[in-house]
């Protein structure tokens, strides 16, 4: 009795987990180029000094769910979406490069290019823009900048976006909202990304979230009802142990 307790309680501490995670995916179903994160049951026994009589049950985010979401129209020049596997790099407050999916580029009052606060990576370092420039952004990632009060003809070349190409078991999501190699891939291909030159960008376009609301909210529906079925077998099994306890008192 105490075997069937003890998994229904970790069954149901595990379905809370579970529930977040859910939670978590419909509260950005409307998060620019968003990922849908994947969770997972599994059964762990417990190793210790004992006869292994108990088994854990743990929820795992073993990955997230890679399909492309829908492009959303936005007309803005700075606005860019990316073909499947391809990705934009940013730099971290410690130098480090994170990758992500979201196109919504700002421009802030020094020139800088950032994406979520975060300056945004060109294939030879962050990129910056004359302050007060019209810029535009070609197919291959190519910014041309057209200064306040210049004639057309003075367009010019200041940088190319940073492009590259990652299978989704090459990253894993962070806790910071952006994207990381690997361990093995670091192993494998180092720290830095070089720049993807078959990758391509739509200019005003953006990619929305992948999450689809319909099915969120119907898993976020069974996961309560899963957490009220393991709730139950916890109060059945009390119940049984305290008639069993009852007949042994009457003998």
């Amino acid at each position: 009795m105490d075997r069937v307790i003890y998994t229904a309680m970790s069954g149901a501490s595990q379905t809370l987990n579970q529930q977040a995670i859910t939670s978590h995916n419909l509260a950005n179903v409307s998060t620019v180029g968003f990922r849908a994160q994947l969770t997972a049951m599994k059964a762990v026994p417990i190793v210790g000094n004992d006869i292994p009589t108990r088994t854990m049950v743990a929820a795992t985010t073993p990955t997230y769910d890679s399909t492309m979401g829908a492009f959303n129209y936005t007309g803005r020049n700075l606005d860019v979406a990316l073909s499947q596997d391809d990705w934009l790099a940013v730099q971290l407050a410690d130098g480090r490069e994170a990758y992500t999916r979201n196109g919504a580029i700002e421009i802030d009052e020094n020139g800088g290019l950032y994406i979520q606060g975060h300056p945004l990576m060109g294939d030879n370092g962050v990129l910056t823009v004359p302050q007060q420039s019209q810029v535009s952004i070609s197919s291959d990632g190519t910014l041309s900048a057209l200064g306040a009060g210049d004639k057309p003809t003075t367009i010019a070349q200041v940088g190319k976006i940073k492009k590259v190409h990652l299978l989704p078991q090459e990253i894993e999501r962070g806790d910071d909202g952006f994207f990381h190699l690997t361990q093995a891939t670091q192993n494998e291909r180092g720290t830095v990304m070089p720049d993807n030159p078959k990758a391509q960008l739509m200019s005003g376009v953006l990619e929305g979230s992948n999450v689809n609301p319909v099915t969120a909210m119907v898993d976020l529906i069974s996961h309560a009802r899963q957490f009220e079925m393991q709730i139950k077998e916890i109060t059945t099994a009390d119940e049984n142990a305290q008639k069993a306890n009852q007949i042994l008192s009457l003998t």
